[in-house]
């Protein structure tokens, strides 16, 4: 044992010594993946950890975070200004899921540590190679991550991916070993030799966690929740502005994890029989552009009967192209579909009238969340109003404003940069650069701030006119119920009945709170009071009774949460500790070693346990598992 140790820590030694002669960077870059990768010389037996950056995320510190950037999406940028009707949720880092799902070595996810709790991991255990995954404004947390692990484990490898890999010059701000771009999971399957083009296995997760609104948290149990589907990565659409498309290559190139609608149907069984869902929220930048894909999905789902419900992503042009039975057959529920802007150029919206195709798709009980930009080249102080008052009248569901904002890595950055107007970082520092305050470059005309006013007007605008969301999907999904309830194919008929379901006692308590508490407010209070009408008129007398019972407890639970959010009050995501088939296998043979024992006793070594006594262990181990004992699922 002693020998084999020695032998591969000789290995590990003139692996860094080479690697060091060279560069002290590798940066790897789309086709050139599989000729520039090295193969760490542990190959599957080195241990991983992969973790997100450390939080808390929506505070002001010296690391990057900010108050008005926290780790949620909806609250971030959809639904802001709503208050005590905003939509609170978080979403997992699913890139570094895939990963660790589809390596053979043993490797622990670390997601959304305190700054505590990954430098704990980091003295507790001893890990070959670190991975990180971060966007550009979290630059800072990144950086002081790597300068923990040089302190406390200077032997590993470390690696870093997401969207920071485009920033350039990365490599003078971080001490890293690897910048990876693009596919992750190909890339560790070659570091770790293993086949690249192995199929790509899907984790079991549910698409969101911590779900809260109207200052009530929702469940988090089996089937109540959507589970993820990752079908893609990258956009061939390639808009100039998308970090996304130019992570994965730009415009004209993707990755696509399942080809056929064959594989993608056989995930998604898999995933209704292990997470009891009939729902999916499908990240996938443009889904329904890979049409053959779609349409073979749609004939297996009717083949087998399911009624699945889809939440997708899809630009206007592309969600044109398909009649709209074969979208409502796909079960598709939920759409998020950028309308950019007023005048707008953009390809994905020629000959598209996106106002008629959002409210096309809300009578068929469809709900849209539509993102526009605030501040495109040809937006001034003087036509900002308008092109607010555009967005605001397509009266989606859900609306995300964003500025315009020049990534690094994207066609807009690199115009921009030729132009001479990117600020520096001394100007303007990259933790602000996330398109919720300011821009990082001058503007043509709009200057001196007036952006972020900008923006927050239309967040308001939309909230005022249009009510909160949760009212505007309760009246769409109601639409959409009353349309196929009596529909002829009694699998079509099946989700909209699963969908509505909660209109018949819940949602009609929230729409009582809502209309409660807008009753000073004629035209609002109005809106809620016909909602209403229309739910008890539907649902008859159970859900006049549900009603002012839930609607009680949801008004006086609304009140709380807005004066707790006066008050200051910020929420911010679980840590989640996660091992794969391989860590948990060296965990149940007693192998737990800290890095400092590592470093100084030789015997220490990963037994060579073959890979095929791992296939059949569960990938993710939450709070079930953990209270059997393997301690794999820590709240921290």
């Amino acid at each position: 044992m002693r020998q084999d140790c020695i032998k591969d820590y000789y290995h590990l030694r003139r692996f860094q010594k080479r690697i060091a002669s060279i560069t002290s960077i590798t940066i790897i870059l789309g086709d050139k993946m599989e000729k520039a990768a090295c193969v760490h010389p542990k190959g599957i037996r080195a241990k991983v950890l992969l973790s997100s950056v450390f939080g808390p995320f929506a505070q002001d510190d010296e690391y990057g975070s900010r108050t008005i950037n926290p780790m949620e999406l909806y609250q971030n940028q959809v639904t802001r200004v709503q208050g005590g009707f905003s939509l609170r949720m978080f979403h997992r880092s699913f890139g570094l899921m895939l990963i660790q799902t589809n390596i053979n070595a043993p490797c622990t996810l670390l997601d959304f540590p305190s700054l505590t709790r990954f430098a704990q991991e980091l003295k507790q255990n001893y890990y070959d190679i670190i991975g990180i995954s971060a966007i550009t404004p979290n630059v800072g947390k990144v950086k002081k991550m790597c300068e923990l692990i040089r302190q406390y484990q200077p032997k590993a490898t470390i690696v870093i991916g997401g969207h920071i890999s485009n920033m350039g010059g990365i490599h003078a701000t971080i001490d890293a070993d690897h910048i990876v771009r693009g596919d992750g999971i190909k890339w560790f399957r070659q570091f770790l030799g293993q086949n690249s083009n192995d199929p790509v296995k899907h984790p079991m997760a549910s698409s969101a966690y911590g779900t809260r609104i109207l200052g009530i948290s929702l469940r988090d149990e089996p089937g109540d929740t959507a589970a993820i589907l990752i079908p893609s990565a990258g956009c061939p659409v390639g808009c100039n502005f998308c970090s996304t498309s130019a992570l994965f290559g730009g415009k004209g190139k993707f990755v696509n994890f399942y080809e056929t609608g064959d594989e993608l149907f056989a995930v998604m069984c898999r995933l209704e029989k292990k997470l009891k869902v009939q729902s999916f929220f499908v990240l996938d930048e443009n889904f329904l552009l890979h049409r053959k894909r779609a349409l073979r999905l749609l004939e297996l789902m009717q083949a087998n009967n399911k009624s699945w419900m889809l939440n997708v992503f899809s630009s206007a042009r592309v969600l044109r192209s398909y009649s709209i039975e074969q979208i409502v057959g796909l079960g598709i529920g939920w759409v998020w579909m950028g309308i950019e802007g007023k005048s707008a150029q953009y390809q994905k919206l020629k000959d598209v009238d996106t106002r008629a195709l959002v409210k096309l798709l809300q009578s068929h009980g469809i709900r849209v969340l539509g993102s526009s930009i605030i501040g495109l080249e040809n937006h001034t102080p003087a036509t900002i109003d308008q092109v607010i008052d555009d967005a605001v009248s397509h009266q989606t569901d859900f609306h995300q404003f964003m500025l315009y904002t020049p990534n690094p890595g994207t066609p807009l950055y690199e115009k921009y940069k030729k132009d001479g107007m990117l600020l520096s970082e001394a100007e303007f520092s990259p933790a602000d650069a996330h398109g919720q305050y300011r821009f990082n470059y001058r503007h043509k005309h709009i200057r001196n701030g007036r952006e972020e006013g900008f923006l927050l007007k239309a967040f308001r605008q939309d909230f005022e006119i249009n009510g909160p969301s949760l009212a505007r999907l309760t009246r769409t999904m109601l639409t959409g119920w009353q349309r196929y309830k009596n529909h002829p194919n009694p699998r079509i008929r099946r989700r909209y009945d699963r969908e509505v379901h909660p209109l018949r006692s819940t949602y009609a308590g929230a729409v009582w709170a809502m209309r409660h508490y807008f009753r000073h407010d004629k035209r609002m209070f109005g809106k809620m009071d016909r909602l209403l009408k229309d739910i008890y008129r539907e649902f008859g007398w159970k859900t006049r009774i549900a009603g002012l019972t839930v609607g009680i407890y949801a008004y006086c639970s609304l009140l709380k949460e807005e004066r707790r959010l006066a008050n200051g009050w910020r929420y911010e995501p679980a840590c989640f500790y996660e091992k794969n088939a391989a860590a948990v296998a060296l965990e149940s043979a007693g192998v737990t070693v800290s890095y400092a024992q590592y470093a100084q006793n030789s015997d220490y070594r990963i037994p060579t346990t073959p890979i095929a006594e791992f296939e059949n262990c569960s990938i993710l181990h939450k709070a079930k598992e953990a209270n059997k004992g393997l301690g794999l699922h820590l709240n921290c």
